[in-house]
């Protein structure tokens, strides 16, 4: 157990304030963990490191009753969430929490689990939710997590829950994983077509009772790490494409790749920058076989270098033509 001088100051980790909502500690979490993942800065250390400080914020901050202790007892959170008594004489002074009320360490965990009587609850119950699973150690050839499951004072077996990360490729075509849960190595298969989001229910994998051998469910989350072509528009995906300017004035036929390969989008006349094309069934793969749509969103990107011959084309064309796109601006003032 590390002592309260350890204690992190887990917003600040994620650079969010104290008034900060879950959407937020979201936002902020997944941004920093693509930029420090391992699999991005493969050897980097101190990207490691940070990338395990940041799971550990987001896995306190994250859960709403671990976020209430760790804002109510402040550097003593930990002391508390794992059992263990605070240091007598650290009084008022911690987020107001009075320490010294209590006689002895039974009395201060009797009234924090809400017992009497030595073990009976009075109507309430504290869930403790372990730690996020933080994927490390790819070096090795396996994904590492480290935490425990939920535990109450109760005699059913707790359900744990845990991040992995996939890349595109394995998300999309499936993949098999290798996990080490403690000291227990375990294989899981990723069905096809997991998406940012999606929970896997691995049976009889969480923690056990405390009052039994049965154990509950490992549930993971998938995160996905960024590609540096596809990215997510809810259930498709997108993608730009550059087009030339010849070829959005009097349209074409041109390759466009999916994920199971290149195929033939047409390109009609007159298309804008930025306008987005639909190639429908080529997008994210959904059950039974079936795909989503892939959005394939325009870029006119102009030639830098021209050829004497294409310069005078487009000399001739400047020289001619009638349209002014910027007919609209002129009436344009305040």
């Amino acid at each position: 157990m590390p002592p309260a001088t350890d204690f992190k100051d887990y917003y600040a980790v994620l650079g969010v304030n104290k008034n900060a909502t879950p959407e937020e500690i979201k936002r902020a979490y997944r941004k920093l963990a693509r930029k420090y993942h391992p699999d991005l800065n493969p050897g980097d250390q101190q990207a490691e490191a940070r990338f395990k400080e940041i799971n550990e914020a987001h896995e306190v901050l994250s859960d709403s009753e671990k976020r209430q202790k760790y804002d109510q007892f402040g550097q003593y959170w930990n002391q508390v969430n794992q059992g263990s008594a605070p240091p007598r004489g650290a009084g008022v002074g911690v987020e107001g929490f009075d320490f010294d009320q209590y006689s002895d360490f039974d009395s201060f965990i009797n009234d924090l689990l809400g017992r009497v009587d030595g073990g009976r609850t009075r109507g309430r119950t504290y869930t403790y939710r372990t730690p996020t699973g933080r994927p490390s150690g790819f070096s090795r050839g396996f994904e590492h997590f480290h935490f425990g499951g939920e535990y109450a004072p109760q005699t059913s077996a707790a359900d744990t829950e845990a991040a992995i990360a996939l890349t595109f490729s394995e998300a999309y075509h499936g993949t098999q994983k290798r996990l080490q849960l403690d000291h227990e190595i375990i294989n899981v298969r990723i069905p096809p077509g997991a998406k940012p989001g999606s929970r896997i229910r691995i049976r009889g994998k969480g923690r056990p009772s405390a009052f039994s051998p049965q154990r509950g469910d490992l549930y993971l989350t998938v995160e996905i790490l960024p590609h540096p072509f596809f990215r997510f528009e809810d259930d498709n995906i997108a993608c730009d494409v550059p087009i030339r300017p010849d070829e959005a004035v009097l349209g074409a036929e041109i390759k466009v790749p999916t994920p199971d390969g290149s195929v033939t989008l047409k390109v009609p006349p007159g298309v804008r920058s930025g306008q987005s094309l639909r190639l429908r069934g080529q997008g994210w793969r959904q059950s039974e076989g079936a795909r989503t749509d892939l959005i394939v969103k325009l870029q006119i990107v102009p030639p830098k270098d021209l050829d004497p011959i294409e310069r005078e084309a487009y000399a001739k064309i400047q020289a001619h033509t009638s349209f002014n796109p910027r007919t609209q601006l002129q009436e344009v003032g305040l």
